[in-house]
């Protein structure tokens, strides 16, 4: 690959954005999303391939979303000229939900919670530079800290951190749209202390299941709908290697995403563990990226059991 790069004078130049744009093969927009729009507006050469990281055109027309395992995309991702790259809790989402939706498990109609644990690095350099200024100035153990009427912010990034509590999450239209679901879940995104990594949970009872189907019937339905390539897999229990518990940053550093069903007939927990700047970002760009241009799906990448 050749990088096609703007200096620090003429990164803001337009025109000269425009040059760079329609010259290369594959652009990759990190962008807002009313950036993202202006700079697809400047693309006038028809070859060129956009990837837009950004919530801009997830669900817009003539963009194709950027999720290959998905029946039916990676096809269509590879003659694509627009793609749009995945949220990151989104993928999470949909990656548990849509196999269910297209093989009848769950309606169409049906009214669905999540939640989802993510590293501090989703929320971008201020949150990164955030947390890592918290700890430095909390020099104390847990422990030693004494009770205390004040916030004291360095206290609370010790813990979950949950956000978006007016069920207004960016990501709710393409975990709605793409998964085929008349209306998005009820959903909870928690910021925690670790870097990277993302663990997204739908829990359901069985009532809600659309037809009579096990764990052991769910976990089949993963293994066969992604048993044929690509970043992500099904895994039975993936716990059983970290003495019963299932850790948020179990997949920190890699660019693949896991699947597994837990509970019992009665009570199930979905469960998605990835990346979240791995299959929740870069990682599914640079995937997307080599459909489109033909090569490997996973070269560059760090899948399976490396770290």
């Amino acid at each position: 690959m050749e990088l096609v790069i703007l200096t620090e004078e003429t990164r803001k130049d337009v025109s000269a954005r425009r040059d760079v744009l329609n010259a290369a093969d594959v652009a990759f927009l990190c962008l807002p999303d009313a950036a993202a729009i202006e700079a697809v507006a400047l693309v006038e050469n028809p070859s060129t391939v956009i990837i837009d990281t950004s919530t801009a055109h997830r669900v817009a027309a003539g963009w194709e979303y950027g999720f290959p395992e998905l029946e039916g995309r990676r096809g269509r991702l590879a003659s694509a000229r627009r793609i749009a790259n995945p949220g990151c809790h989104a993928s999470g989402f949909i990656a548990l939900v849509e196999p269910l939706v297209r093989r009848g498990f769950l309606a169409a109609d049906a009214r669905l919670t999540a939640f989802s644990l993510t590293g501090y690095s989703g929320g971008g350099k201020k949150m990164i530079a955030a947390y890592h200024e918290g700890y430095r100035s909390n020099g104390a153990a847990d422990g030693d800290r004494q009770p205390s009427t004040a916030v004291d912010e360095s206290v609370l990034l010790h813990g979950g951190r949950q956000y978006a509590l007016g069920q207004a999450h960016k990501h709710l239209p393409e975990m709605a749209a793409i998964c085929g679901l008349v209306q998005a879940p009820c959903f909870s995104p928690i910021v925690v202390p670790h870097l990277s990594g993302m663990e997204v949970t739908v829990p359901l009872f069985r009532e809600q299941l659309a037809r009579a189907a096990t764990l052991d019937d769910l976990r089949q339905v993963y293994r066969d709908y992604y048993g044929k390539g690509g970043l992500v897999r099904a895994v039975d229990d993936p716990a059983a290697a970290e003495g019963g518990f299932l850790s948020s940053a179990g997949l920190s550093g890699r660019d693949d995403l896991e699947v597994s069903v837990y509970g019992n007939d009665e009570r199930l927990l979905l469960v998605s563990r990835f990346d979240n700047l791995g299959k929740g970002a870069s990682g599914a760009a640079i995937q997307n990226m080599n459909l489109a241009i033909g090569a490997a799906e996973t070269e560059g990448l760090v899948v399976g059991g490396s770290r």
